[in-house]
């Protein structure tokens, strides 16, 4: 499994990746894909709104199950990926291809970039899931 040196990582395996100033993007973990196998749904109706740290912004649905997901730190939603999004015509399967690319989920502005200091480095999420 992959895990990028340029992310931040969480217990519910979301990662977040600071693009520039205090905008970023916000996806799951490669761990998390492969557990939930072929992601087939994407919801998120946040956009717009400011969610807290720990906050559900979505849910993503695999064959077999649905799960929230949860806001690494508080930040306003700006877009959700239409890459992933069915209803656009998207293809919620490029989160299984490339989880941290093209399948990341949504565009956030971080309210205080402090608190990525919080979450996990890529060695730390590595040595949680061991």
């Amino acid at each position: 499994m992959h895990f990028p040196d340029n992310c931040r990582y969480t217990e519910d395996h979301e990662w977040i990746r600071l693009e520039s100033g205090n905008i970023a993007y916000v996806g799951i973990t490669d761990f998390a894909q492969s557990e939930l196998g072929e992601l087939v749904y994407v919801e998120v109706e946040t956009v717009g709104q400011t969610i807290e740290a720990h906050g559900v912004f979505g849910t993503v649905e695999a064959v077999k199950t649905t799960s929230d997901l949860f806001m690494p730190v508080k930040a306003k939603v700006l877009e959700f990926n239409p890459d992933i999004d069915d209803a656009r015509g998207g293809n919620p399967a490029l989160i299984n291809e490339d989880p941290y690319g093209k399948g990341w989920i949504v565009k956030i502005e971080v309210a205080n970039l402090d608190d990525l200091n919080a979450l996990m480095d890529a060695a730390a999420y590595q040595a949680h899931l061991a």
